[in-house]
């Protein structure tokens, strides 16, 4: 069943014009950051590191969790649509089959989200002419974004399956980012899932995670995850969805 709800979200997305803005959000990203850093060239002195610090800055803080909510909403779109919750809640597969395909689909589009960013962030690079080697933590940044990435996906999606505007839920985000923000600063990021994304893509500072940092941020993303899709499946599973869109289309 997982495998064959799988196959009907990668369909659904496979010829969508999200593509377009997956792409176009990441690249607005590395030009607004290649350009400050261009223009600041005399102060920022790191090379790739300091070239970090601009790119990711827009692309952590704001561009990816608004992509991550458009992601989300675009996969509960369909089903909001011509009462469709109605043939897909029964349809024989289970709840958590369909909460679960789509948040792994939510994880593949971020996965290649995150590769064509770093590929966007060295041609900037070498096109800025930077001659020292290539940093290495950006696997460490990377990875740990895709990782916190998911569980806002998480979040997402279950506010994406709740709401039927494709709009409130990006709304949301956008103000949970700024949350975010401000949770970072008062050295509570751990506990928040829009802040971790900043701490694991390195947004804000590039210093090593220690062991037990690493360990803090895997458990509180894995914690986000199996919570928020457990509250989620549970809606699906006890809720009359169905019902509850007939009535309001009555």
């Amino acid at each position: 069943m997982l495998i064959k709800s799988l196959a009907a979200e990668w369909l659904k997305m496979r010829k969508s014009y999200i593509w377009s803005i997956l792409a176009a959000l990441p690249a607005v990203s590395i030009l607004i950051g290649t350009a400050n850093y261009y223009a600041n060239k005399s102060v920022l002195t790191n090379g790739w590191y300091s070239l970090w610090t601009q790119v990711s800055l827009f692309y952590g803080e704001f561009f990816l969790p608004v992509l991550i909510a458009i992601c989300c909403a675009y996969l509960c779109r369909l089903e909001h649509f011509n009462k469709n919750w109605y043939q897909v809640m029964t349809a024989p597969v289970s709840r958590s089959a369909i909460f679960i395909s789509k948040l792994a689909i939510a994880g593949i589009m971020m996965l290649i989200v995150q590769a064509f960013f770093l590929l966007l962030y060295f041609c900037a690079g070498k096109a800025l002419g930077l001659a020292s080697p290539f940093p290495i933590e950006t696997v460490g940044w990377m990875s740990r974004g895709l990782y916190a990435s998911i569980a806002i996906s998480a979040v997402q999606l279950a506010l994406s399956i709740r709401i039927r505007s494709f709009a409130v839920p990006i709304g949301i985000s956008i103000c949970a980012a700024f949350i975010g923000l401000g949770m970072y600063v008062m050295k509570l990021g751990m506990f928040y899932p829009y802040s971790l994304l900043t701490i694991g893509i390195g947004a804000l500072s590039q210093e090593s995670l220690t062991i037990a940092e690493n360990g803090l941020f895997l458990a509180m993303n894995s914690l986000f995850i199996v919570i928020v899709s457990a509250i989620a499946i549970r809606y699906l599973s006890k809720r009359d969805v169905v019902a509850c869109y007939l009535s309001h289309d009555i």
